[in-house]
């Protein structure tokens, strides 16, 4: 597997991958402690992002943010876009590994690519914002050096009223 800067012809490839993910566990507050060991099961169901060909096309295009991708068997099986955050971190928008593809170390190459991404342009570290739902993620995270720095409640309220997913927001520092 390599990382490398996206080209436009990997956006098609990507929108065939399948970015979606089981939900079996829920993590719950208090979020401190070993938080992720309290994450209560629930009834499994598969969730998906989405994918939006025409986002990533302006992140592609975005001087301020950069697009990487990941490449298995010659094609693009994942992908991270960063950002300069307002408040001088590097930014997480988005980072998806196909399915067939989780667990074979590319999602950690994306995130080592980050880490360099970061510090070459001299930003302190990174921060990005996952789900109580997503408590594989939420693992991952944490065994590449992130640490929860806080939660709200109410950011998914707007699309989804009467959800019960929290924003959880990480942040490594360097």
């Amino acid at each position: 597997m390599k990382i490398r800067l996206a080209a436009p012809e990997d956006i098609a490839i990507l929108g065939a991958c399948d970015f979606s993910f089981l939900v079996t566990r829920e993590a719950v507050p208090p979020f401190d402690g070993d938080w992720l060991a309290q994450a209560l099961p629930v009834e499994p169901y598969a969730k998906s992002y989405g994918f939006d060909a025409d986002d990533l096309k302006t992140d592609l295009n975005d001087e301020d943010k950069a697009l990487f991708v990941v490449v298995g068997d010659e094609a693009p099986v994942g992908y991270i876009v960063l950002s300069k955050g307002w408040n001088n971190f590097a930014f997480i928008d988005d980072i998806a590994v196909d399915t067939e593809w989780r667990g074979t170390g590319a999602a950690q190459r994306l995130i080592q690519q980050a880490f360099r991404w970061a510090k070459d342009n001299g930003l302190p570290g990174i921060r990005l914002e996952t789900q109580t739902t997503n408590v594989a993620a939420c693992r991952f995270y944490l065994r590449q050096g992130f640490t929860l720095g806080g939660y709200d409640r109410h950011l998914y309220e707007g699309l989804s009223p009467g959800t019960r997913e929290t924003a959880l927001f990480f942040y490594r520092f360097f």
